[in-house]
């Protein structure tokens, strides 16, 4: 691969051949020289990574043409149904219909009738327009996307009404093509250099108003209003700078804004709107370098682990890139060849930005292109200048800042009631600014003031069953974690042989606890006996790993072992131990948590509490139940997590219950994949295997199977349907017929989404556990519904989707719903309700350990067992 900048003005073939640097940096000397200045302009966004759910990667959405000074955004994506093809991208221009075609309702029945009202608003008139559709190029390139739009308007009395995202134009005339052309207008303006700059317009098709495209065009409206707001581009969201919020002792700032998107609901053309946040670093890369240089010997090495993995925002065209490596031997005056000649990095950034780079020293960042960028032909490496590079998100450490967290979540998490106020904040300057207002009429386009009301229902709370069949009623809390004090588990397993590792200098606090541990447990009517106390000498990985060998020599049932502080390292070495070289249930601890000091608070014996739940669930155990009418239930929860280690590396974790009503036990297994490998070879693999782990267990095969499919995003929603659900109905079928049930296996598939923009509020507060809203705002090519599952005591509650694309389990969809509902209680890791169905929860924490910790397929001697808890 070949290292370029920018891509104004060169031509995408421009230097393809040896790269070379005229100017090799001699090595970076402690003194770095002027760096940037702390106080200037910040946008650096708080990206998140995507799993295989679809979600947010990190890095930018559009598309980088030879770019090592990288260009701004060519076209915005939106959020609709449909995208427009811009070089070399996928055009996505047909729904997934993934509702059954047998589906006569999707609206369930039970439970408490109320209305809820979302964050939605609705477009009062369907749009009645042609529009046509037009690619624009730009002779020589020009690659910020304000001064394609400002050289484009100059010609608004020719276009007339149209819309514009720097590489598509929306126009309501059509132009044709000269003869001996491919171009329906050649256009012609100056630049401030007073150099010529060629507008070439392709047509590309016709926007119908019946066409999904048409989503495209209001959204692409809808930004267009939003800019009369004067709010700032900030990636592919809208945010208010004037708004900002500054934390001065930890280097950031908050920005508030908006996430938006138009499509068609179930009977009318909707826009949710959501508030959001973005947090902006105010640290470049160039600060983290000076940091690294002031507190270590070895400043390279530090710095790239540092920054490696890291998101980063450019200032100069509002882009987002993934820093993959760090080029010590290039500095600001390596040189690359373009067609117009060798230019230097400091060079280029003069004369394309007026961008002085003030440490000529620095080393470069190297980004490597996207999978968008690959597809297109640019395979080029990304070289990043320091400091002009803003470091976004938050680190690990930042996250387990206490103080940083409840100071951030003080401004981000918005109760209902100034969520709500906030929206109709939104929507009132969206119709009373004048260029929103003018923008909107000129396209015909009546948006509500009110929020949309949706009718709901709140299922009946749950009973939750201990042990001498006592029940507890579920309250609004969802929490029973009192109940334990004087209730048994519903199924336990009295501990007979078991070890703790601890290191000899905490002998003493770690006594205290297990003393608790024994006292909780015989509260609950468990018994645990008196363990054997290994001690250790110092807490080295290799202490750790020779201590579990001799453990798990014993044969124990479980072995604790105690940290004295939270190490990711110590924690991934104790769990290869203990789930891949030596197998055996494992449970870790911290001084910090257990320490005598807790107890005065009384907490000290609550997390003792919680501790001996999770080891009786470690041991197939059943702390509690709930009421579940199906007799010969098999629930499969499954989910993808990328490896911290190996970006091109993901496991994908699949985790599913032997009936629950009447065993403990589990089947799991993880299988490691490559990006872009199909998962679906894999998932049956292993449903084979859970099947036949369930018929050992029972001597039948299940009666029926609800598989929980988490991690899927809109773009992978047609190879769900089209590919996993094919293949795995197909091969369930072949194993039910084999054992003489011609019928076949009754499979219901559902994937689940977390990260989604709804919101619903009761009277200005959050719903109840168990409110479903499956009408109006779900979509009308989908069998889905809303669940709020859980409750929260602060901010907004987020209700989760669910989205039945295969059903012949012969149940309701009103039934599917309550069955879902009850899932969510069986999370054995919190006594309470979760925001998923456990197995869902169960497969994530399976896969975020090996992804994390283990980067391996556990020991199959454990797969009955939940010892990823």
């Amino acid at each position: 691969m070949n290292n370029f900048p920018s891509t104004a003005g060169y031509s995408r073939g421009a230097g393809r051949g040896n790269k070379r640097r005229k100017e090799r940096n001699q090595g970076l000397a402690h003194n770095l020289g002027q760096g940037p200045q702390s106080g200037e302009t910040i946008r650096c966004s708080d990206r998140q990574e995507k799993d295989s759910s679809g979600n947010s990667q990190g890095s930018s959405r559009s598309e980088t043409v030879q770019a090592c000074a990288p260009g701004p955004q060519r076209t915005e994506e939106m959020a609709g149904d449909s995208r427009g093809s811009v070089r070399g991208r996928r055009v996505i221009t047909d729904v997934v219909l993934s509702r059954p075609s047998d589906v006569v309702t999707k609206s369930g029945t039970s439970g408490t009738q109320i209305t809820v009202q979302t964050n939605y608003f609705k477009i009062l008139k369907r749009p009645e327009w042609t529009i046509y559709q037009y690619r624009v190029d730009f002779s020589p390139d020009v690659d910020n996307t304000r001064l394609r739009r400002a050289y484009l308007n100059e010609h608004r009395s020719l276009l007339g009404g149209y819309i514009f995202d720097g590489s598509i134009l929306f126009c309501v005339k059509q132009f044709e093509c000269p003869q001996n052309s491919v171009y329906a207008l050649e256009l012609v303006t100056k630049n401030r250099a007073d150099e010529t700059i060629y507008i070439k317009i392709k047509a590309a098709g016709t926007v119908e108003t019946a066409d999904i495209q048409q989503f495209q065009v209001l959204n692409l409206i809808l930004r267009r209003a939003m800019e009369g707001l004067k709010l700032e581009l900030v990636s592919r969201n809208f945010f208010d700078p004037m708004a900002k919020i500054t934390l001065e002792n930890y280097r950031m700032e908050i920005w508030p804004g908006y996430q938006t998107s138009i499509r068609q609901h179930e009977t009318d053309i909707l826009l949710c709107t959501e508030v959001a946040h973005k947090v902006m670093r105010i640290d470049t890369l160039y600060h983290i370098l000076s940091d690294c240089i002031r507190d270590y010997e070895d400043f390279r090495s530090a710095f790239r682990k540092e920054v490696v993995g890291m998101v980063v925002l450019t200032d100069y065209n509002n882009k987002t890139y993934r820093v993959d490596d760090v080029d010590y031997s290039a500095s600001p005056l390596s040189v690359f060849s373009t067609k117009d000649g060798d230019i230097s990095y400091d060079q280029y950034y003069k004369k394309r930005y007026n961008i002085t780079i003030r440490d000529l020293k620095q080393p470069l960042v190297v980004s490597h292109p996207t999978d968008k960028n690959i597809r297109g032909g640019l395979d080029q490496l990304i070289m990043l200048i320091p400091e002009l590079a803003r470091a976004t998100g938050m680190t690990d450490a930042m996250r387990a800042d206490f103080r940083l967290m409840r100071a951030m979540s003080e401004h981000t998490r918005l109760t209902p009631e100034r969520r709500i106020e906030r929206l109709r904040v939104f929507n009132r300057r969206l119709l009373t600014s004048a260029q929103s207002v003018d923008v909107l009429k000129s396209w015909n386009i009546d948006l509500d003031k009110n929020l949309v009301e949706v009718p709901a229902r709140v299922l009946m709370p749950e009973r939750i069953h201990f042990g001498n069949q006592k029940q507890y009623l579920c309250d609004h809390r969802a929490d029973w974690t009192g109940e334990f004090r004087n209730n048994a588990m519903f199924r336990h397993v009295n501990i007979k042989r078991w070890i703790v590792i601890t290191p000899n200098r905490n002998l003493r606090e770690t006594q205290h606890f297990v003393k608790l541990c024994i006292r909780a447990a015989a509260g609950m009517k468990m018994m645990i006996s008196e363990p054997r106390y290994h001690e250790i000498q110092d807490d080295r990985n290799s202490s750790y790993s020779q201590a579990i060998d001799k453990a798990a020599s014993m044969d124990p049932e479980i072995v604790m072992i105690v940290l004295k502080t939270s190490n990711e390292e110590k924690y991934a070495c104790i769990k290869k131990r203990a789930c891949v070289d030596r197998p055996v249930p494992s449970q870790v601890v911290t001084l910090r948590v257990i320490a005598p000091r807790q107890e005065k608070s009384g907490g000290l014996m609550s997390i003792a509490t919680k501790v001996v739940i999770q080891m009786n669930a470690k041991l197939m155990g059943i702390p509690w139940l709930v009421e579940l009418p199906l007799r010969g239930l098999m629930t499969v929860g499954f989910d993808v997590c990328h490896s911290s280690k190996n970006k091109s590396k993901s496991y994908g974790a699949l985790v599913a219950t032997m009936d629950i009503r009447t065993s403990g036990r589990f089947f799991s297994a993880v299988t490691e994949h490559m990006k872009g490998q199909e998962l679906s070879d894999q998932m049956a693999m292993n449903m084979t295997l859970a099947i036949k782990s369930y018929r050992q267990n029972h001597g039948e095969l299940p009666e029926r199977i609800i598989f929980y499919r988490d991690g899927v995003g809109d773009g992978q929603l047609h190879q769900v349907v089209n590919i996993e659900v094919k293949l795995l109905q197909t091969k369930l079928d072949d194993i039910y017929k084999a054992a003489g049930k011609p019928e076949g296996c009754r499979l219901a598939f559902i994937v689940v989404t977390k990260r989604i923009n709804t919101r619903y509020f009761v009277n200005k507060r959050n719903p109840a556990p168990g409110t479903i809203v499956d009408d109006i705002i779900t979509l009308p090519d989908r069998y889905d519904f809303f669940l709020v599952s859980q409750s929260v005591s602060q901010g907004t509650v987020s209700p989760t989707n669910y989205n039945i694309i295969y059903n012949k389990i012969g149940l309701s969809a009103d039934k599917l719903q309550m069955l879902t509902y009850k899932m969510t209680h069986m999370y054995y890791n919190f006594s309470g309700t979760c925001r998923v169905p456990s197995v869902c929860q169960y497969a994530h924490k399976l896969a975020f350990l090996v992804a994390e910790s283990i980067n391996r397929a556990p020991s199959s001697g454990l797969e009955n067992q939940l010892y990823f808890l």
